[in-house]
């Protein structure tokens, strides 16, 4: 009789073939990874050139070029109702293309009034070209698949996997882990070639203050005029790059979904919690959009500026966007105020921020805290340099999690968390875009935004950082006399210092430390 070999062994065998398997699949996606994708390349297309007076925005804009020659015209949209309803406006104006580019759709109440007024410009004989990171749309391809049925609509996804769910799709995953991990995080929504809308927002609820129960606070850049050809100029690069994918090669469709989602589309028209929207819309359409714009200025040095499509597989790194913003972060001369939710300085640019303290500078950070952070790891992440950031100079605010001041939703949300990224330096020079001041931003992700160099702007945006910074919002980071680190919440009566991350349970903290000791940094 065969002796059974003890538990341990036959565990310790299993393991070795787990790993051996493993290690197989990897190897594998390192030597074909270029093969394992998808193959499938749609038609080479460009943006429709603008014309004198094709459609109302190009009646529109030449009138105000003419008033503004070489000049582009910038708007914030830091409020979520606004930046709905600027998008829905360009797109109901829109008589000849939308090109939209953007890393998450969400399949939900935002995300179907979205696709609602896209299909609305599709069935106007508008052309729309809309592509879309694929890391987190499995789950969406039934709403993606339906617009594409539209004949006027194209869907790309950048970087996809051939497998759309399941037991295959983790197993690609685990196979390409490498070429999987570089993903599209631009946000840009282009009308007729001539208006752009660029900043930190999704597609989603919770990017316009549309949840019940947490909202990001986020910032859009609304863009007429010159710049705005550098915006098609991204996004044709990107739509015709080897990793943009039809989605029709990858998932299949049928006419009965797409009616199906535009009656759904229309039923969610119809609810109490779309009306807020709706109305606002209807508020700013009977106005001369980007005329009379509230706060629309415009400035001959104002730039859309972005990755290169394929970042991913090329090493020179010179016309990497994170090489042209540390140049400009280098550059301050008297005041740096940045706003990151991800924000994961790491040696380099911690020691780039104390050297500008010392060169008198004063340098100053909004950031979430533990609680507001919805990516725990991040947290974890910028943990280790807040110690050596305070005792540097370096200012630090972190958003409140709970509903204060302005943080509720438009439902009265009980909770925000910071999204805008963005930074104004020197009082003059300014960003504001989906680029996290984070390696996944710098090394990983592809990013755009729109750099500017006008003190009007800079005015703005420095508005925006100090209502993030300020005491309703945002706790005070700071060292105590032995170099503890503190949190106050200067808008508490009797004020007071908390001695460890407000908001947050015994287990949050627990599990931000463990994750801390991670070699995770260069993945967040």
């Amino acid at each position: 009789m065969t002796e059974r070999k003890p538990l341990w062994r036959r565990m310790l065998r299993w393991l070795g073939i787990f790993l051996a398997v493993l290690a197989l699949l990897v190897l594998s996606g390192l030597l074909l990874a270029d093969h394992l994708t998808p193959q499938a390349r749609g038609p080479h297309s460009s943006v429709l050139p603008p014309q004198p007076a094709q459609t109302a925005i190009d009646r529109e804009l030449v009138r105000l070029q003419a008033d503004h020659p070489d000049q582009s015209g910038v708007a914030f949209l830091s409020d979520g109702l606004d930046a709905y309803a600027a998008r829905a406006l360009i797109t109901r104006h829109a008589g000849r293309s939308l090109d939209l580019q953007y890393y998450l759709w969400h399949d939900d109440l935002i995300g179907h009034l979205m696709a609602r007024e896209l299909h609305q410009a599709a069935e106007r004989s508008v052309r729309v070209r809309i592509l879309l990171d694929d890391m987190n749309a499995q789950d969406k391809d039934a709403l993606m698949m339906a617009l594409d049925e539209h004949p006027n609509i194209e869907i790309r996804l950048y970087n996809p996997f051939r497998n759309r769910n399941g037991l295959w799709r983790l197993v690609e995953m685990v196979q390409r882990v490498f070429s999987v991990n570089h993903r599209m995080h631009n946000k840009s929504w282009i009308a007729d070639g001539r208006v752009a809308i660029v900043g930190g927002r999704n597609i989603g609820e919770e990017y316009f203050s549309a949840r019940p129960d947490v909202n990001f606070r986020d910032l859009d850049l609304l863009v007429a005029g010159k710049a705005v050809q550098q915006a098609n100029v991204i996004f044709d690069d990107y739509w015709n790059s080897q990793a943009a994918v039809p989605i029709s090669a990858l998932a299949f469709q049928t006419p009965a979904q797409l009616r199906l989602l535009v009656r759904q589309s229309a039923n969610e028209a119809k609810l109490d919690a779309a009306q807020p929207y709706l109305r606002r819309v209807q508020a700013q359409a009977a106005r001369s959009f980007y005329r009379d714009a509230p706060g629309l200025h415009w400035s001959d040095r104002v730039e859309i500026v972005s990755d290169p499509a394929m970042k991913h597989r090329r090493d020179d790194q010179a016309n990497w966007l994170v090489t042209r913003l540390v140049g400009e972060l280098a550059s301050t001369r008297y005041k740096a105020l940045l706003i990151s939710p991800y924000f994961v300085p790491g040696q380099e640019g911690s020691e780039g921020m104390a050297a500008m303290v010392q060169r008198g500078a004063t340098v100053g950070v909004v950031t979430n805290s533990l609680a507001a952070n919805d990516v725990a790891a991040v947290h974890s992440g910028y943990m280790r340099y807040r110690e050596p950031l305070l005792r540097s100079g370096v200012h630090l605010y972190e958003l409140k999690a709970r509903g204060h001041g302005d943080s509720g939703g438009l439902f009265g949300s009980s909770g925000a968390s910071l999204h805008t990224k963005a930074f104004v330096l020197d009082d003059a020079r300014g960003f504001v875009g989906s680029f996290n001041l984070d390696p996944r931003s710098a090394y990983l992700n592809t990013e755009m935004g729109v750099l500017f160099d006008d003190p009007v702007l800079a005015a703005r945006l420095r508005g925006e950082y100090l209502r993030l910074a300020s005491p309703q919002v945002s706790y005070w980071v700071a060292l105590d006399g032995q170099g503890r680190l503190r949190w106050l919440d200067r808008d508490s009566r009797p004020l007071g210092w908390l001695t460890h991350e407000p908001d947050s349970a015994l287990w949050q903290r627990a599990s931000a430390r463990v994750i801390s000791w991670l070699p995770l940094e260069s993945q967040l």
